[in-house]
């Protein structure tokens, strides 16, 4: 094995003396050193690259050159090499020519569910590093690639941003064959339709595009393709870059595509005539168009009973509120308008302020940017270490910064209810958006008081009202409102009300539910009433305890 003082000069002579540029000829040669040569010229210097010389049916010179590190090479002993190295009577009447010799290999010796024939010798670089076999024989100026790619990544797992209590426990994993598996294993329908094509230049990410044929608007998903076509980069490592090259407004704070790690969520947006994209590399799909509601909802809302899921989605709703307007309320109301408190609760504030010298714009902004760096920080640090971090250092900064006269009770009050409330919002995303809106309220409110709360208002509704995902309003189905959309926004109505899906998608089939269980089964209570009706009150009584 080489050193690495012999592989660095070995790397400076060869930059000195290698042209840059394709090949002489991008045609396979008939010659089998000349089609290692010049495979061997584009992926060489590699430690794991695999070249093994063999005999084929013991009758042909031939060669397989593959990746070690993309391939399992168990399969590849039992499977090809010892299928194709294998000498038997019957192997001596192998066809010559190029169709039959590949048509034989094929289907009588290799075990392979997946592989193509190729005359060009470019193509066999991409194929080699996506981690395919590729199989040249002596005197055939041709190269079959056979489909031997084995990744070790991790198993399903819970999902880590998208915590349920009532739901299933399965999330995305990095690679796209099993995350595409979740996706076919609760939509078993053959209207499925999964699009993949490899972005980037250098990476070759395969990006997958899945819908629903049969709901899914036709315009929606040839915007999707339009956008995703006109990526022109050399990687994609990560959904969250898909997400900003297809987005309509980059400079808005507020997110206009869906990042989810749970398929179950992934196939609630397919069944209402969405688009998701998914990305080899990455534990998170990204649904469009995505709307502001949509940020605020969990599957919690879906899997319980539409009473608890509107309570807890009201709830949701009060905290985001307060995480967003909090902070400027209070310190318009401290600053500018102190009669809108009553007199006991003044004067309590005001003891409370005595001894800081800050005013109180100032000593919010010096607390909320605390907190921030300190979210921040137990985000960062290992998972024991910032759980520890969160709880001891809140207690210890807040109780100190009262003692020093740095800050209020009632200020530390307000960043930590408005901090609780931050938690309370499903997408870190559109969490993120409102944090970053909070500080300009702030200022608004130090600056002009309550009539700089209503104006920075008024502007984030402008900007909400002005978006657009993907040629649905942003702010859909409020505006324009349709009673039918608005029956899954602020609270959630029973699942046999919602039997269209939402109007805005523009979807094929706009029929959800056919029928109506609960209707069917009050009319069968009702009918049931009026027959014990008919009947004496003694058996009445008896009919509705049998029925309860």
């Amino acid at each position: 094995m080489q050193t690495w003082k012999d592989k660095y000069a070995s790397y400076v002579h060869k930059q000195q003396h290698d042209s840059p540029g394709t090949p002489e000829s991008s045609q396979l040669k008939a010659s089998l050193q000349e089609n290692l040569q010049g495979l061997w010229s584009s992926l060489g210097g590699n430690g794991d690259l695999v070249v093994r010389d063999f005999m084929l049916f013991g009758v042909r010179e031939a060669a397989m050159v593959f990746f070690s590190s993309l391939v399992n090479t168990e399969q590849i002993r039992e499977h090809v090499l010892k299928p194709l190295m294998l000498h038997s009577p019957e192997h001596q009447g192998i066809p010559d020519d190029i169709t039959g010799l590949f048509h034989y290999i094929w289907s009588t010796a290799v075990q392979v569910t997946q592989g193509t024939t190729t005359g060009d010798a470019s193509a066999l670089s991409a194929a080699a590093v996506q981690g395919k076999l590729i199989l040249l024989i002596e005197g055939v100026p041709e190269a079959l690639m056979l489909d031997m790619r084995q990744i070790d990544m991790r198993g399903v797992e819970q999902p880590q941003t998208e915590q349920v209590i009532r739901g299933p426990r399965e999330g995305y994993v990095e690679k796209l064959e099993n995350n595409l598996s979740l996706l076919r294993y609760r939509l078993q329908t053959a209207d499925l339709r999964i699009e993949i094509s490899p972005i980037g230049t250098r990476t070759q990410s395969r990006v997958a595009l899945c819908y629903i044929e049969s709901i899914a608007d036709s315009g929606l998903i040839a915007e999707a393709m339009r956008r995703i076509s006109m990526i022109d980069t050399d990687g994609i490592l990560d959904a969250g870059y898909i997400e900003q090259f297809i987005e309509d407004q980059p400079l808005s704070p507020f997110p206009q595509v869906q990042c989810t790690e749970r398929p179950d969520k992934t196939v609630a947006a397919l069944l209402e005539g969405r688009v998701a994209m998914l990305v080899d590399g990455s534990p998170f799909a990204v649904i469009v168009p995505a709307l502001f509601n949509q940020f605020f909802q969990t599957v919690d809302d879906y899997t319980e009973r539409f009473i608890m899921g509107s309570l807890i989605r009201i709830i949701r709703l009060i905290a985001l509120a307060c995480s967003l307007f909090f902070p400027a309320f209070y310190v318009s109301v401290i600053s500018f308008n102190p009669e809108l408190m009553p007199t006991e609760f003044a004067v309590a504030i005001s003891g409370g302020r005595a001894g800081v010298p800050f005013p109180a714009v100032l000593e919010v902004l010096i607390m909320e940017v605390s907190m921030e760096v300190l979210r921040e920080a137990t985000i960062r640090l290992p998972q024991m270490i910032g759980g520890a971090l969160s709880i001891v250092g809140v207690l210890v900064i807040g109780q100190a910064a009262v003692g020093a006269g740095l800050a209020s009770p009632i200020t530390v009050v307000i960043v930590a209810l408005t901090t609780i409330g931050s938690f309370a919002t499903p997408a870190y995303n559109a969490a993120i958006a409102l944090r970053m809106l909070r500080f300009p309220l702030i200022v608004l409110a130090g600056m002009f008081g309550l009539y700089g709360v209503m104006i920075g208002t008024i502007l984030i509704v402008n900007h909400l009202l002005f978006l657009e995902s993907f040629g649905v309003p942003y702010m859909s189905p409020f505006v324009p409102g349709k009673w039918r959309d608005l029956k899954d926004t602020l609270v959630r109505v029973p699942l046999w009300w919602m039997r269209r899906r939402p109007s805005f998608l523009h979807a094929k089939d706009n029929t959800k539910l056919a029928g109506s269980v609960s209707s069917n089964y009050v009319n069968q209570i009702l009918r049931q009433e009026g027959e014990a009706i008919e009947q004496s009150p003694e058996d009445h009584n008896a009919a509705r305890g049998s029925r309860h």
